[in-house]
């Protein structure tokens, strides 16, 4: 999974950005108590507000969009970065002052971050009364009892079983069109520089019919793109049970792409080493299947993937590239994360990295300097030993050489025609709406008469490095 807080990201500059906090929407609460979730970090940990706040609806709690308004805050955490958990703290800061004012206020603390930290978290922040990990928030309401009743509570069990699969999300800062689709939870890659195998536990995929029945209820409510999210929807497996029947994940996606033609399927996060013939051929089967994939490289040399423990090579990852290319072709959008100073890299590994991207020329990526988190396999077996200003500089190139891949691909398309879905107004003008084509750019034209939740064919007529630009030619 890309985990996004800390990360500095090359993407379509009209598309909501998730390096801030999201917040819960307002919904009517008379005679309820209010419930507000500020969620941080990758794309999972939005997924789970959602399950949070099924959860706490059934509880009798309602969301709101202001913490002052909140009889009870939740902040899910990010722990991928010491930055990211810095921000909470700082954030835990603004609501120690709010619940002076608010005495009964209660303050809980979700995901990874309260996963790695667990009861340690609350010797540390006393304003904090409740946390509770991944896979514990079918227990939060009994939790929040013991809080009321003036105990701190915790819950932080890994499970093994754990899908949340019969819970249905409240879509929280939803824009009616697009919803994330949780396919699986935890991970058995033990990337030597990551902390989420220990925060969210071993991986175990979800039953495809109850997501199949989840993608159909979306798109019958009006959604037109769904995400199924994993940390690594490539190893996605479930079996039956009670039969033979096993399902990957290029059977799911298909089942998926099957629920209707105008429902877009995307996905996200690939691992090299998983990723099969089978998917990059389901993705050409069908047209609502997007053609854009994350692939995180990570780094470009092979003795800094070994070290990072990434399981495959640079000739390796090179050879999955070309696969792409030669199944789905050069319009495909290829995506990655890029670490720069992982422990030991010299400068001749960093300018690897450098040339994986000329290679592949990725249409945007998420890149960042290595940061030591406590507890991963690289904590315990290396010395991070490359100087901060290395560090900088060596991703200050990285950014720079991605920002010309970026326009250079965006460029491809001017001239083009583009089939967009309208995710809503563009944040720059009222007078002007934007969506995503095929490849997972934005695309910016003007407003029309066109509605959010249609698609409608855009000819590109210019670019920048994040963004394409155009006009509406036909519906």
């Amino acid at each position: 999974m890309t985990l996004i807080p800390e990360l500095t990201i090359l993407q379509p500059a009209d598309k909501e950005q998730v390096d801030l906090p999201r917040t819960s929407e307002e919904e009517p609460a008379v005679g309820k108590k209010r419930l507000y979730i500020e969620s941080y970090g990758c794309q999972m940990n939005f997924a789970d507000s959602e399950i949070v706040a099924s959860v706490m609806r059934n509880a009798g709690f309602a969301t709101t969009s202001s913490a002052e308004d909140a009889d009870l805050i939740f902040l899910n955490t990010c722990a991928i970065r010491e930055n990211a958990e810095q921000k909470v703290r700082h954030r835990l800061k603004h609501l120690t002052g709010l619940k002076r004012q608010k005495p009964e206020l209660l303050v809980g603390m979700l995901g990874c971050m309260a996963e790695r930290l667990k009861t340690k978290l609350l010797e540390e922040e006393k304003v904090v009364d409740i946390v509770a990990g991944p896979d514990a928030y079918r227990d939060i309401p009994k939790l929040v009892e013991e809080a009321e009743s003036g105990q701190k509570a915790v819950n932080v069990f890994l499970s093994r079983e754990e899908t949340y699969a019969d819970i249905s999300p409240i879509r929280l800062n939803s824009n009616g069109v697009t919803a994330f689709v949780s396919i699986m939870r935890g991970c058995d890659n033990m990337c030597s520089f990551c902390v989420v195998p220990f925060t969210r536990g071993r991986e175990r995929s979800r039953d495809p019919h109850s997501i199949v029945r989840e993608a159909r209820d979306l798109f019958e409510q009006g959604y037109r793109e769904v995400t199924l999210l994993g940390q690594n929807v490539d190893s996605y497996k479930w079996q039956s049970t009670d039969t033979v029947e096993i399902t990957t994940f290029a059977n799911l996606l298909e089942m998926v792409a099957l629920i209707h033609p105008d429902l877009r399927v995307r996905f996200s996060t690939s691992h090299p080493k998983d990723i099969t013939d089978d998917v990059l051929y389901t993705m050409a089967k069908y047209d609502n299947i997007c053609k854009y994939i994350h692939l995180p490289a990570q780094s470009g040399n092979s003795r800094v993937l070994k070290l990072m423990n990434r399981t495959y090579d640079r000739p390796w990852y090179i050879s999955k590239i070309d696969r792409i290319r030669e199944i789905l072709g050069e319009n495909c959008g290829i995506s990655t994360d890029m670490i720069s100073g992982f422990c030991t890299e010299t400068e001749e590994e960093h300018l690897e990295s450098l040339s994986l991207m000329d290679y592949v020329h990725y249409d945007y990526a998420y890149m960042f300097a290595y940061s030591e988190r406590p507890g991963t396999l690289a904590a315990k077996k290396y010395q991070d030993d490359i100087p901060e200003d290395v560090k900088k500089r060596r991703l200050n190139e990285i950014i720079a050489r991605q920002l010309e891949h970026s326009s250079a691909r965006n460029q491809r398309h001017v001239g083009q025609v583009q089939r967009v879905l309208i995710e809503g107004t563009s944040k720059r003008s009222e007078d002007f709406l934007c969506g995503r084509n095929d490849q997972n750019k934005m695309v910016v034209f003007p407003k029309g008469n066109w509605q959010k939740g249609q698609y409608v064919n855009v000819l590109v007529t210019e670019c920048t490095s994040a963004t394409l630009l155009g006009e509406v030619v036909s519906h």
